[in-house]
């Protein structure tokens, strides 16, 4: 191994930094790639190890995010994959910070919030790409000497020879020109005065970067009134500190909490319906559908999939590798019910065992589809109920390219929107807008209690006539029967 030095610095003359790559950064952001997206950090930002780093003036958030460094050792262009490492020199340590009070004002390119002066340290040693296996490092960062992040290159979203030959297809990467390869879940944000330490190694151990050690100094020059000035929100802090409880925000009241759940549960879809055309919403059941398990009613928020029709030259771009339809079982959650407008085609099939049992281990309540379902047999002996048009036996590429995740879309001659209320069981699926919930499930409830009485009232032998619906006099005589109820 070798120290990085000026020489490595002064040789770099692009920095390139990639989005997202750890699967626990993406299920921390919410959203998993299907392909690698990049952004430029200008070479001046680039520090040696032991540097202290300025928070500028008026900023809030300095955001650190520990990364694997690669230095580019010879001109890649067009390479393939294979070849792509044989281009990789050395690998080392380095901190992606940034201040998140000027993304506002960057506009996707990061130019502002990344690329301050300092703001990519890296060091303090070079690993040699040729004696590593680069499917087999470690990277941990410290904050105060605190372990916050802590992970290892073996599942990465997009491997760093495909990074280097993915960018090598438009660009030319220059000797010296550094990627930076994404950082894990646990990036959060440094104040003046904290200590933060970064170290690349080996899994076995055997070779080590040494800790990359960053100081964080305030900043004393107000930024001139000529350019965009800090600006911050909740929104900005539960982003650099990685969740709204790390940074200290209050936790957002859920749609649908644990009590309006088991209201909508109590109550019968039949009443629901009914609830919902006294409101004017008519068209608000998805129809024409089976369940795997009819025994089962669930009530979950809606996630949303679109399918467009088949069209060859769009499967090749959109129906491979992570597309949408694996995206959006892939991010499911609990409690959610993956809806799927697969526009009633039930000439094939829509999802199948693997994906069904992902959904379910994920905890998704149920998975709704207008179209074709395979491994019929295998999905219908899971616990999770899925609601489809038909069994088939052909792939979605048939009739099907996976389009958008968590749209508008339209199942079963209902529209679905991500968030919608879905309540489905034996007597169908319904569609509720969140909004009205709360205030329809307790009209349901009490629509549901004064039937109780009316079935009462039949039961004793009395006639529907006045009693269903009530008149004046029959619900004078249902006010005193609830009283009587109620105590």
């Amino acid at each position: 191994m070798e120290q990085a030095n000026g020489d490595t610095l002064a040789a770099a003359r692009k920095v390139i930094a990639v989005h997202i790559n750890y699967p626990s950064r993406a299920a921390q952001r919410g959203r998993t790639p299907a392909q690698p997206s990049y952004f430029l950090k200008p070479s001046s930002s680039l520090t040696l190890g032991g540097s202290p780093v300025e928070r500028p003036a008026g900023c809030e958030l300095l955001g650190f995010e520990g990364e694997i460094a690669l230095v580019i050792g010879k001109a890649a262009r067009r390479v393939s994959i294979e070849d792509a490492w044989s281009h990789v020199a050395a690998v080392t340590a380095s901190n992606d910070l940034g201040v998140y009070d000027l993304r506002w004002a960057d506009k996707g390119s990061n130019l502002r919030s990344k690329g301050g002066d300092g703001f990519t340290p890296v060091g303090p040693a070079l690993i040699p790409a040729d004696a590593v296996d680069p499917s087999k490092l470690r990277i941990r960062t410290w904050h105060n000497g605190d372990l916050v992040q802590d992970d290892t290159t073996e599942d990465l979203l997009f491997p760093f020879a495909r990074l280097v030959a993915d960018l090598s297809q438009l660009l030319t990467l220059e000797e010296g020109d550094i990627i930076l390869t994404g950082t894990p879940a646990g990036a959060s944000v440094a104040k003046p005065g904290d200590l933060l330490e970064v170290e690349v190694e080996t899994v076995d151990g055997g070779l080590s970067t040494g800790r990359l050690a960053t100081t964080v100094e305030e900043g004393t020059t107000a930024f001139a009134d000529f350019g965009a000035q800090p600006k911050v929100d909740d929104l900005q802090r539960e982003e650099a500190y990685g969740s709204r409880e790390a940074a200290g925000l209050a936790a957002v009241e859920p749609v649908l909490t644990p009590e309006l759940k088991a209201k909508l549960e109590s109550v019968a879809t039949a009443t629901l319906s009914s609830q919902l055309r006294k409101r004017g919403l008519n068209n608000v059941s998805i129809d024409g559908l089976q369940a795997t398990r009819p025994d089962r009613r669930v009530v979950g928020l809606a996630r949303t999939l679109r399918y467009v029709p088949n069209r060859e030259d769009l499967f090749k771009t959109h129906g491979g590798g992570f597309n949408a339809q694996k995206k959006a079982i892939d991010s499911v959650n609990e409690g959610e019910i993956l809806v799927m407008e697969a526009r009633g085609e039930k000439g094939t099939g829509t999802v199948g065992d693997i994906l069904a049992l992902r959904a379910q281990v994920r905890g998704a309540a149920a998975i709704i589809t207008d179209g074709g379902v395979r491994d019929y047999s295998a999905v219908a002996g899971l616990e999770m109920p899925t609601y489809f048009a038909n069994p088939h036996p052909a792939v979605l590429g048939r009739r099907h390219i996976p389009w958008d995740t968590d749209i508008t879309i339209a199942c079963g001659g209902a529209t679905v929107q991500p968030g919608d209320i879905i309540v489905a069981d034996s007597d169908g699926i319904l569609v509720i807008p969140p909004a009205i919930a709360e205030e329809l499930v307790a009209d349901c409830i009490q629509q549901e209690k004064e039937e109780t009485f009316i079935f009462e009232m039949v039961k004793q032998g009395n006639s529907v006539d006045g009693l269903y619906p009530m008149n004046s006099e029959w619900q004078a005589r249902y006010k005193e029967w609830a009283g009587k109820t109620n105590d």
